[in-house]
């Protein structure tokens, strides 16, 4: 009994450390991906501002061609991060590695010309594909989701270079039952490899050092309670109206091509409008602008959100976190002054809090404030991710995901 207890023993480390060796693989493999695919979509951003009027007239006929691309591709890498859950939730067994080339040049063209989308998504998509082929090498319960939350962080923090941040992202999204030492592990690994992969193949990280300086009494705990209300009911319109407008295009307009074409020719008259190309992209401009005291309209916010549900509900490729982040740092401007409170730490609860309600997490937001602005200042956005937090306990950016209760 005692020889078969230590035999057991053995072969859980010996897995143990076949799955860390593979995570490095997945960490090196998911980073390198990232960092070509980061690295084109901010030289694609830079040209299309050089060369703004004459790519976004141009908007509804490219996206007839990514409709043309995912319709002649495998049915289910339609389905976006959709089959990622659906994976994870075991209702899938695979995902197409199609996906990755499919939803990768989709993205670009979007980007290129003009649409207002994220990228995270798809460095999750990317990264939950290349991990989880791994996983038919193994075989163990719950195989496939480890390699696929490992995906998931990697591509995360491989994106963003926020590795710890990336951990507890995957875990929030696609929720595992319960944490376990075989999953944690691997997903860390992966997610310090990528992130350093990509950081020393030259992608670009945000960070921006915020120090607050304020002492955490009563009046500056209720200020904070509010924002992160506030912050709170925000994420949460962009995640309701992100589904609502998904839903309300089909029904206006079934065809997927009439729906991309006309809506992206509208888009494209928007975006020509609003100051030629202010909302188009990721909205890393309002990001600069927010922290570097360059001016921020009332309305950026708003018009952000509005543009890139537009964008994404008639069928663009992009992933909602970076506009998320775009949304809250804007609006956090905004409201800095109401609350007196200095202006970059308000950005930056707005940048994480926002993205925390409409994906539903509550420690990775937590997590990327610190790695971005610096850990200093968790005990604040940790006031403030609790209230965004208990705004939002049922939507999600993401339709699939499952929701914890308490």
């Amino acid at each position: 009994m005692i020889k078969k207890l230590k035999d057991n023993e053995d072969y859980s480390y010996l897995l143990l450390l076949k799955l860390v060796l593979v995570s490095i693989v997945i960490g090196l493999l998911v980073g390198f991906v990232d960092t070509v695919f980061g690295r084109v979509l901010l030289f694609l951003s830079d040209f299309r501002t050089e060369h703004f009027n004459y790519l976004i007239p141009f908007l509804g006929i490219v996206g007839l061609l990514i409709v043309f691309l995912y319709q002649k591709a495998d049915e289910r890498a339609s389905k976006g991060m959709g089959l990622v859950f659906a994976v994870g939730q075991s209702q899938e067994k695979e995902i197409p590695l199609i996906l990755v080339p499919l939803v990768t040049l989709a993205t670009w063209l979007t980007h290129l010309f003009g649409g207002s989308a994220g990228r995270e998504g798809v460095a999750v998509q990317l990264g939950a594909a290349i991990a989880h082929g791994f996983s038919r090498f193994f075989d163990f319960e719950n195989n496939s989701r480890l390699f696929l939350v490992t995906g998931m962080a990697a591509g995360f923090a491989g994106l963003f270079q926020t590795p710890i941040a990336a951990v507890f992202f995957a875990l929030e999204i696609l929720v595992l039952g319960k944490l376990q030492l075989q999953a944690l592990l691997p997903m860390t690994v992966a997610s310090f490899v990528a992130s350093a992969t990509s950081h020393s193949l030259g992608l670009e990280k945000f960070s921006h050092l915020v120090s607050a300086d304020l002492t955490l009494d009563v009046m500056i705990f209720c200020k904070l309670a509010v924002l992160g209300i506030i912050f709170g009911l925000v994420g949460n319109l962009f995640a309701k109206l992100l589904a609502i407008a998904k839903e309300k295009a089909k029904d206006v307009m079934d065809n997927p091509y009439y729906r991309i074409l006309f809506g992206g020719i509208l888009l494209s008259l928007i975006f020509l409008i609003c100051y030629h190309g202010r909302y188009s992209g990721l909205g890393t401009n309002l990001i600069e602008a927010s922290f570097a005291g360059k001016e921020i309209y009332l309305y950026d916010w708003l018009l952000k959100l509005l543009l890139t549900v537009a964008t994404l509900a008639i069928g663009f490729q992009g992933g909602e976190v970076t506009p998320l982040f775009a949304i809250g740092a804007s609006l956090g401007v905004v409201l800095a002054n109401l609350f007196g409170l200095p202006v970059e730490f308000v950005a930056a609860a707005g940048y994480i809090s926002v993205f925390g309600s409409a994906t539903n997490t509550l420690i990775a937001p937590i997590f990327i404030g610190g790695e971005v602005f610096g850990f200093a200042n968790l005990p604040y956005f940790v006031v403030v991710m609790i209230f965004a937090y208990s705004v939002n306990r049922k939507h999600s950016i993401y339709g699939g995901q499952e929701v914890l209760t308490f």
